[in-house]
C-alpha cells in the first residue's frame, strides 16, 4: 500500500502548527497505525529531519497513551485504540489526516503529543480508596455482590485515553470522570468517601477548564472500552445526592 499522511506538526503549545504531507510506501494491511508512523519516522531520521512526536507505551490497547485523531475520529474509524487500528481499515492511495487531541485542557507538547495531566489531577482529587496503614484486610474479607462487582468492572475498564474529550463537541471530561467515580462508588470499599469523592472530582474537572456536558453522546461512541453514556447520568445523580447532603449538614 502507498498512503499519504497529512500530519500535524507543532513545535510546542505556543508555536503555530500546520498539516505536513508525507508519502509512505510499502505499507501492509496487517501493520498497525503506529507501525506506519514508525516507518515514517525511520525515514525522516535517515534523511536528517525531525521525526514526528507521538505518544505510545504498551501498544496493546491497555495504557491509553496512543492518543490520535485520525481522519477526524478519535483513534480512527474503528472502535479501538490507535495502536490496535490496522491498515486494512484503509485503501491503497488513501490520504489520512493525523492530528492530536483538540481540547483546551489538553495543550500540545509537540506534534501529536498532548499534556493529559488534567486527568491525573482529577484522579488525585478523589479517585482513590483510603485504607489504614498496617491493617490491610484479607482480600476476601469484604464480600462484593456480583451485580456491584460487574458494575464496578464496567467502569474500571476506562483507560484514561481522552478519546471522550477529543470527540465531545464541548471538550467535556464527564465520561472519564464518571467512570472513575462510578467504579469506586459501586464497591463497599469506596462507600466511606462516596460524597466527598464525587464533589471533589467534579470540582477539579471544572477547574481544569473542560467544557460542559450536553449529553451529545459522541464520547460514548468514541470510547474504545465502551463506557456507556449512562455513566454520566449516574454520576449526576450521585453529585446531586452528595450536594444535598452537604447542604443539610
Amino acid at each position: 500500500m502507498r498512503l499519504t499522511l497529512r500530519v500535524w506538526r507543532q513545535r510546542n503549545a505556543a508555536a503555530p502548527g500546520a498539516m505536513t504531507p508525507y508519502q509512505v510506501d510499502d505499507i501492509t494491511p496487517d501493520m498497525s497505525f503506529l507501525e506506519v508512523l514508525d516507518v515514517l519516522n525511520e525515514r525522516l531520521t535517515l534523511e536528517g529531519e525531525q521525526p514526528v512526536a507521538f505518544d505510545h507505551d504498551c501498544r496493546e490497547g491497555i495504557c491509553g497513551a496512543c492518543s490520535l485523531v485520525i481522519n477526524g475520529d478519535a483513534h480512527g474509524p474503528e472502535r479501538t485504540t490507535s495502536c490496535q487500528l490496522h491498515m486494512r481499515s484503509f485503501k491503497d492511495g488513501d490520504t489520512i489526516d493525523v492530528e492530536p487531541w483538540r481540547a483546551a485542557a489538553f495543550p500540545v507538547i509537540r506534534d501529536l503529543v498532548v499534556d493529559r495531566g488534567a486527568f491525573d489531577r482529577i484522579i488525585q482529587a478523589g479517585g482513590y480508596v483510603s485504607v489504614p496503614t498496617g491493617a490491610a484486610p484479607e482480600a476476601h474479607a469484604t464480600p462484593v455482590p456480583k451485580p456491584a462487582a460487574d458494575r464496578a468492572f464496567e467502569h474500571a475498564e476506562c483507560i484514561g485515553c481522552g478519546a471522550c474529550v477529543a470527540a465531545c463537541p464541548n471538550g467535556s471530561a464527564m465520561l472519564f470522570t464518571s467512570a472513575k467515580i462510578n467504579h469506586l462508588g459501586a464497591l463497599p470499599q469506596g462507600a466511606p468517601e462516596r460524597e466527598t469523592r464525587v464533589l471533589d472530582m467534579v470540582a477539579q474537572m471544572d477547574a481544569e477548564g473542560f467544557g460542559g456536558c450536553t449529553l451529545a453522546g459522541e464520547c460514548a461512541t468514541a470510547c474504545p472500552k465502551g463506557i456507556p453514556l449512562t455513566s454520566i447520568t449516574a454520576m449526576n445523580r450521585e453529585w446531586l445526592r452528595a450536594n444535598r447532603k452537604v447542604s443539610r449538614d
